[in-house]
């Protein structure tokens, strides 16, 4: 069954999904979101650590840890995407949250190896070329602007969860729960009809 209130995976998934009904579009989303949170976490290495993992723990072996793996607001952005993701569902949720983790680890390690005077250039070539890809999909085939726009926390949060259950739904016909996909698509048809009825309006 679906949950309510801010783990109502339909209401979410509805909400991005009639921004991106154009399978083009959804192509380059799913080709650059996911790009755009690793990239992110690249820049968050150079903030303060909240937690010094270097310092020794006696039940750890010594030398577990990389030095490149600092607990700082990268992981916090990673854990707090990774858990929401895991409530919002179970088995998706938990494939999610193992890629944000792994998206912290390797971003770290790119970072740690790169250095900030050369990392925030290529964070900020590979966030361009991302969002412009993005941009030009909204533009010449949704032909509707990005979901940001109108609420730019939710299509932030949701974006990365909704490009992989995107590929789960076409690939293995994954759901949730039995009569999601309808239940969505119900929903998604109705949000893009009142969309396309207020611009009606506005041209008229």
């Amino acid at each position: 069954m679906g949950k309510s209130g801010l783990f109502d995976l339909e209401k979410h998934f509805a909400f991005y999904g009639a921004y991106h009904s154009n399978p083009v579009n959804i192509l380059l989303h799913t080709l650059f979101v996911w790009p755009l949170f690793f990239t992110a976490l690249v820049l968050f290495y150079f903030t303060p650590p909240v937690y010094d993992l270097s310092q020794k723990i006696v039940f750890l072996p010594s030398g577990l840890f990389s030095p490149a793996l600092v607990l700082n607001f990268g992981f916090l952005f990673a854990i707090i995407y990774a858990v929401f993701y895991m409530c919002l569902d179970k088995k998706a949720g938990s494939l999610a949250a193992l890629l944000c983790i792994a998206c912290w680890v390797g971003a770290s390690q790119l970072a740690h190896t790169l250095g900030f005077s050369l990392a925030w250039k290529v964070v900020l070539a590979a966030q361009l070329f991302c969002w412009t890809g993005q941009f030009l999909g909204h533009g010449i085939f949704e032909k509707r602007a990005p979901a940001l726009l109108d609420n730019l926390v939710q299509a932030l949060l949701m974006g990365p969860f909704f490009v992989l259950l995107e590929v789960l739904q076409i690939v293995f016909e994954y759901e949730p729960y039995p009569g999601f996909r309808a239940s969505v698509h119900s929903k998604i048809a109705a949000e893009i009809k009142e969309w396309q009825e207020k611009k009606q309006k506005k041209i008229s």
